[in-house]
């Protein structure tokens, strides 16, 4: 069983970017080794037979071709009906503030 130390642990929070209170300090050792303990189970458990599970819904994406599409519109004329352009390529309003 894997333990970690009050060491390892304010480590892992200073990693982690996390203030603890002394009150949490005192609370997570426990949470943590338990949940090592459960992680040190699972790693005994044998799966070299089984095959990987990629999604469990039985749901196929849908694929199709891309298909090049030619609707006969001059650029010029399209560009001309825009509100605001620069050069060649549409304005718009910024968009990250």
């Amino acid at each position: 069983m894997a333990k970690l130390s009050d060491k390892e642990i304010l480590e892992l929070a200073k990693l982690a970017e996390l203030e603890l209170t002394s009150e949490e300090l005192q609370k997570i050792p426990g949470e943590l080794n338990s949940i090592l303990d459960y992680v040190a189970i699972l790693d005994k458990v044998d799966v070299k037979n089984l095959e990987p599970t990629y999604q469990v819904t039985g749901l196929n994406n849908v694929q199709r071709d891309d298909l090049k599409i030619d609707y006969k519109l001059n650029k010029e004329i399209m560009m001309s009906d825009l509100p605001d352009k620069a050069e060649d390529q549409i304005k718009v309003k910024r968009m990250i503030a």
